[in-house]
C-alpha cells in the first residue's frame, strides 16, 4: 500500500494562536475602560474528566485576561439548588457566560438545568434558542467543541465547498451541531453531510466516500485503514480515557480513529491529544468575549 504524507490539524498551535488574538482584543477593551469579560463555570462532584476540563478552562481564562470563578458543589446537591445558582448567575451583571459542566448526577434534570441557562449568557452554546438560531443560520453561541472544529478547517484552509462530510455520531453536543454547520452556505460549509449512528448498517462503504470524516462516536479506535479514501480529512473528536499501565496516570486518551493506520492514508489528520481539545477550550473563550462585548 502506498502512503502519502499526512500533515497534523494542529489544534494546540492554532488555540495558542487564538488566545494570543483574545488577550490583545482584552487588553485592548481594558484601556478603553470596557469591563474584563467573565467567565464563570459550575462544577457538580469530582468527576475526574470534569475535573480536567474545568480546570483548562479557568487556566485558559488566565491567559486571555479574563476574570473566572468556579462554584462548587458536591454531588448530593438537590435539582432546586443547581437552579437556583443558575438563576443567581443570569441576574449577576458582572457574569458575562457561565457553563455547567455535564455530565450532572442522575438525580438532577439535565436539559431542565440547560433550558434554566440565559441564553445570552449560554457560552456552551446548549440552550434550545442558541441551538436553532444555528440550525438556521442566524448569529448565536455555538456549542465549543463544533466551532472548533469549524476554526480548525478554516485556518488550515480545508476546502469543504461541495466535499462529502461523514459525520460519525449523533450528539446534541457534537454530531447534530456539525452536521448543521458544515451545511450552511459559505465557508467552512456548503458540504454534503451524511451522518452516520450506532444504527447505521453500512458504515464503512460511507465512509470510504467521505472527503472529511468527522469522528463523535466515543468509541476508541472505531475507524480503521479499511474505512478510509487516500486523501481524506479526519478529524477525531473522540477522548476516550483507556488503561495504561505504562503512565503515571494510569490511562491515556484514546481517539475513535486508530491513528497509525488511518495517518498513512489522509490528507490531513487531528492527533489525541492535541487535536480537537484545545480547539474546544479556545471556542468556549471566543464565545465568552463574544458575551462580553455584547
Amino acid at each position: 500500500m502506498e502512503t502519502n504524507t499526512y500533515k497534523i490539524l494542529d489544534g494546540k498551535a492554532i488555540s495558542d494562536q487564538i488566545k494570543k488574538e483574545i488577550a490583545e482584543e482584552v487588553a485592548a477593551m481594558v484601556a478603553a475602560g470596557k469591563k474584563r469579560p467573565h467567565l464563570a463555570a459550575v462544577l457538580v462532584g469530582h468527576d475526574g474528566g470534569s475535573e480536567t476540563y474545568v480546570a483548562s478552562k479557568v487556566k485558559a481564562c488566565e491567559q486571555v485576561g479574563f476574570k473566572s470563578s468556579l462554584l462548587r458543589f458536591e454531588s448530593d446537591v438537590t435539582e432546586k439548588e443547581l437552579l437556583d445558582c443558575v438563576e443567581k448567575l443570569n441576574n449577576d451583571e458582572d457574569v458575562d457566560g457561565f457553563i455547567v459542566q455535564l455530565p450532572l448526577p442522575k438525580h438532577i434534570d439535565e436539559q431542565k438545568v440547560i433550558e434554566a441557562v440565559d441564553p445570552a449568557k449560554d457560552v456552551d452554546g446548549f440552550h434550545p434558542i442558541n441551538v436553532g438560531r444555528m440550525s438556521i443560520g442566524l448569529p448565536c453561541f455555538v456549542s465549543a467543541t463544533p466551532q472548533g472544529i469549524v476554526e480548525l478547517l478554516k485556518r488550515y484552509e480545508i476546502p469543504t465547498q461541495g466535499k462529502h462530510c461523514v459525520v460519525l455520531g449523533r450528539s446534541n453536543i457534537v454530531g447534530k451541531p456539525i452536521s448543521l454547520l458544515l451545511l450552511q452556505k459559505g465557508y467552512p460549509g456548503d458540504c454534503t453531510v451524511t451522518v452516520c449512528h450506532s444504527r447505521t448498517p453500512n458504515i464503512k462503504e460511507i465512509c470510504l466516500q467521505a472527503d472529511i470524516i468527522i469522528a463523535a462516536l466515543g468509541s476508541p479506535e472505531f475507524v480503521k485503514a479499511d474505512m478510509v479514501k487516500k486523501g481524506a480529512v479526519i478529524v477525531d473528536v473522540g477522548t476516550t480515557r483507556v488503561p495504561d499501565a505504562s503512565r503515571k496516570s494510569g490511562f491515556r486518551l484514546t481517539g475513535d480513529v486508530k491513528f497509525d493506520e488511518v495517518a498513512p492514508l489522509c490528507s490531513y489528520i487531528t492527533p489525541v491529544p492535541g487535536g480537537v481539545g484545545p480547539m474546544t477550550i479556545v471556542s468556549l473563550m471566543l464565545n465568552t468575549l463574544q458575551a462580553g462585548k455584547k
